[in-house]
């Protein structure tokens, strides 16, 4: 149980372990302590997405949960991109004051004068955002978090099993992840919602997928950086 447990959480752990990096680095900038280039927070961002996806991409063969045959399941393919649109509408929608305290500075490429440089970023953050993040995060929070509240042992507990505790846990926790709680919470409420009806991993990194291409697609076209 601890090998499938560790496949789940461990390119989850990494991303959060580069993400408290650089907020360190932040805090030291802000007091002083270190001056670099704010731009070297985009180039960190894309360390961090292609190792998570090399990580992910090492371990794909124990991920027997992400079934490409569930794709045939077509009405609940179609709802799982219909859910992953009305994701996308609310969270652009849903009032700023929502979010935590403060407008985070959000991931703004235009700041890099190179256009080849700054076109690569930008491909590599819509990949990340579409592919590696939807699969890591489906991974631990539907995968991994909501059979470990109900039983430690998630080998033990089927995919897609529903209890109020493991439910609420996850959404909250989801939530704190980003910047606009309330945004996350109702988007981890929706991914759940999805799973306990298809029973299908597969499926809500399809509808997480669309959420945030859509997003990416919107930050471009509107340059609202905060909300990437």
């Amino acid at each position: 149980m601890a090998h499938y447990a560790r496949y789940r959480v461990t390119p989850f752990a990494l991303f959060m372990t580069f993400i408290g990096g650089e907020e360190a680095l932040r805090f030291l900038m802000n007091k002083g302590l270190l001056n670099i280039p704010t731009t070297t927070f985009l180039y960190l961002y894309s360390f961090r997405a292609v190792t998570v996806g090399l990580l992910l991409a090492c371990y794909w063969k124990r991920y027997e949960e992400i079934r490409l045959r569930d794709f045939l399941r077509y009405s609940e393919t179609f709802l799982s991109v219909g859910v992953g649109i009305i994701v996308f509408v609310l969270w652009i929608n849903m009032p700023w004051v929502l979010g935590l305290s403060g407008s985070p500075a959000g991931y703004d490429p235009t700041v890099l004068s190179d256009f080849f440089t700054r076109h690569c970023l930008i491909a590599i953050r819509l990949l990340s955002a579409s592919i590696v993040a939807p699969i890591m995060e489906e991974l631990f929070w539907r995968s991994f978090l909501l059979r470990y509240v109900i039983n430690p042992n998630i080998t033990r507990v089927p995919v897609g099993t529903f209890t109020w505790t493991s439910f609420l846990i996850s959404a909250l926790l989801f939530g704190l992840e980003h910047h606009q709680f309330y945004a996350g919470i109702m988007a981890g409420v929706a991914y759940s919602l999805l799973l306990y009806r298809t029973k299908s991993i597969a499926l809500c990194v399809v509808s997480h997928g669309i959420t945030n291409a859509l997003l990416g697609i919107f930050v471009l076209q509107t340059q609202q950086w905060r909300f990437w």
